[in-house]
């Protein structure tokens, strides 16, 4: 059987990043920025007060209480030449440009909150609740480096730094498609021998996780003239395809049947458990990837983090391989077939990680009650209470 490392690197030596686009700031959120975004000005642009009070000398008010004149109002916004002279002061909003002459800012808390005359009660230290211009950002800055992705507070910065549009990798495509004359759309009764399709819905939300956007082109029978029907439309809007199911040794493999005689799509044992049977090919005339993974549920997700997940950053230009793992140690003895590598279900609590009763790859209910998967190593079929082992956090 091929090693998992080896099947995950053959798929990413054919995946590529998607080509860059400009998309207004709008569209960009959840995208992986494709260029250095840098800042054409310091933030702030100028020395403004921090909160409202009164713009003062420092040396006016060492001696306190101390009542002094209120000359003007600066506004936030205020886009006029303002200064004090000694003596004075002026009234300032949060935000505003400090008035030339000014070192320091009197909360209103500190005063009488005066008009024409205010009377301070607190010295401020020099610099007192001022923003300096630049304290943030300096002109020529990089604020975003290419490969960030893009979230909320990212697009604040780009609108902070003027941005209108940006450079991204735009999200992959993925279409999501599952294989089974046994399947029932969920909402609908079952009739004799079905079940409800449920990976779909299940791999589509795991590509939206993972930065992607994902559709669900629901299921097929095991008819594969109709499967390719179904993956023909598709591909018109797909940058990915995955299918479930029709992968494994049985009579009725609809997936396999239908594209092994392309020649394009490898199917193959994997060293791994849950999820032996994979495959991988590029398809089409624009060669999009599709990834045929096994239909039993939890082999369908672990096949997905393990190759798919992957896959999906490498097309968005982020760095791509195995799920990074933690240490931790397992309650319970574990047990995994010779020559495969076992990902257990498993909850992880601090450092301790205890796998969840039924670890059978069709069992979803224990996936879903489950916070982490164990790895455990091809070289080893047990493993004692008390083991340190490697955990993937889900």
């Amino acid at each position: 059987m091929k090693p998992v490392d080896r099947h995950l690197a053959d798929i990413l030596a054919q995946v590529r990043p998607l080509a860059p686009l400009e998309v207004d700031l709008e569209r960009a959120l959840g995208a992986v920025l494709a260029e250095d975004v840098t800042s054409p000005v310091p933030l702030p642009p100028f020395d403004n007060s921090a909160m409202d009070g009164y713009a003062v000398r420092a040396q006016d008010v060492v001696d306190v209480p101390v009542s002094l004149p209120v000359t003007e109002d600066v506004a936030a916004g205020d886009g006029a030449l303002r200064a004090i002279g000694p003596g004075l002061v002026a009234r300032i909003m949060t935000g505003a440009p400090m008035p030339a002459g000014a070192d320091a800012v009197v909360p209103v808390e500190w005063t009488d909150g005066g008009v024409q005359k205010v009377t301070i009660h607190h010295r401020p230290e020099l610099g007192n609740a001022i923003r300096r211009a630049g304290e943030d950002v300096r002109a020529g800055q990089v604020v975003l480096a290419e490969g960030t992705r893009i979230g909320a507070s990212q697009l604040g910065i780009l609108a902070g730094v003027g941005r209108r549009r940006v450079r991204i990798r735009p999200k992959p495509r993925v279409v999501v498609l599952s294989t089974g004359s046994e399947l029932a759309e969920p909402g609908q009764p079952l009739g004799p021998g079905q079940i409800w399709e449920s990976n779909s819905f299940m791999l589509a939300a795991a590509v939206r996780e993972a930065g992607a956007e994902g559709f669900r082109a629901g299921a097929v029978t095991d008819d594969p003239a109709r499967f390719l029907d179904v993956l023909d439309a598709q591909l018109l809007r797909a940058d990915v395809v995955i299918t479930s199911g029709g992968v494994s040794m049985g009579a009725y493999e609809p997936v396999k049947e239908a594209l092994a005689p392309l020649g394009r799509v490898a199917f193959e044992k994997v060293a791994m458990q849950p999820g032996m049977p994979q495959g991988f090919g590029l398809i089409g005339e624009e060669n999009v990837p599709i990834f045929t993974l096994p239909g039993n549920p939890v082999s369908s997700y672990v096949s997905f983090l393990l190759f798919v997940r992957p896959a999906l950053r490498r097309m968005q230009g982020l760095p791509a391989g195995l799920p990074e793992t933690v240490q931790a140690t397992t309650t319970e003895s574990l047990r995994s077939p010779a020559g495969r590598r076992s990902y257990l279900r498993a909850v992880l609590t601090g450092h301790t990680v205890a796998p969840v009763h039924g670890q059978g790859s069709h069992q979803l209910a224990a996936l879903a009650s489950a916070n982490a998967l164990v790895v455990v190593p091809e070289e080893i079929t047990e493993l004692p209470p008390g083991s340190t082992v490697e955990v993937i956090p889900l």
